[in-house]
């Protein structure tokens, strides 16, 4: 049977995953696993031209699910619970962030871990490095050029990765103040969107570090940001 065009996946406490014919509702495959799941991201394929791997973040390791086998292809092990995974724009590596702290570039077609993001500091813009300080969110700029961290004493770090290298330059530390567990960029990668646990959502300018706005009402924890910036799609 030919793979769905548009596909969805979802995760339940039965620790099965499901794939669905997201047009058609009709779910086609089910996929056990052993543990309790924290994010999925879907994966193409230059082989088959197509969506044909599943990221699963499980509790200390990353696990790839092959569709056409249903089965654990490989995993990434962790020594920290892995908190939050994102997908590289080149769709060839992932990114993680642990409790401890770590921030990792996982070579899909290596099957290792190509690179560490290290916090350095201190300097003048740059404070001492927060070690054991877990990751709650990874961004990444469309063109996989910066990557931003964002850990649990309100930290954004950013970087810019450099292509081919397997480096990445720490360019800007944001200190948003209080716990913050979402960041979201504008299409442009100029402005950073973060959530916070103080209630507020703000507007950062990457270049700079500094608040542009900040946005209040709500009476708890902001959780989550989402931002249309008037552009339908990353420039080319």
């Amino acid at each position: 049977m030919a793979q769905p065009s548009v596909i969805l996946a979802t995760a339940r406490y039965d620790h099965t995953i499901r794939l669905w014919e997201a047009k058609s509702g009709r779910c086609y495959r089910t996929i056990q696993y052993p543990d309790s799941v924290q994010r999925m991201v879907l994966c193409g394929s230059e082989i088959y031209g197509e969506i044909s791997e599943l990221v699963v973040l499980l509790s200390l390791y990353l696990c790839i699910y092959g569709f056409r086998t249903a089965t654990c292809q490989r995993e990434y092990g962790s020594h920290a619970a892995v908190n939050t995974v994102v997908l590289h724009p080149n769709q060839k590596e992932i990114i993680s962030g642990d409790q401890n702290g770590n921030i990792r570039v996982w070579d899909l077609a290596a099957n290792s871990c190509s690179c560490e993001l290290v916090l350095t500091g201190p300097c003048e813009h740059v404070p001492e490095p927060e070690k054991d300080t877990a990751v709650r969110s990874l961004s990444v700029m469309w063109d996989g050029s910066i990557v931003v961290a964002a850990n649990d004493h309100g930290t954004c770090y950013v970087w810019r990765l450099l292509d081919g290298t397997q480096v990445g330059t720490q360019l800007q530390v944001i200190n948003v103040g209080f716990g913050t567990v979402y960041s979201h960029f504008s299409v442009d990668g100029a402005y950073l969107m973060t959530a916070s646990s103080d209630t507020t959502a703000r507007l950062w300018a990457v270049s700079t570090g500094e608040a542009i706005r900040v946005y209040q009402g709500h009476h708890k924890a902001t959780v989550c940001c989402a931002l249309h910036d008037g552009a339908e799609s990353a420039p080319s």
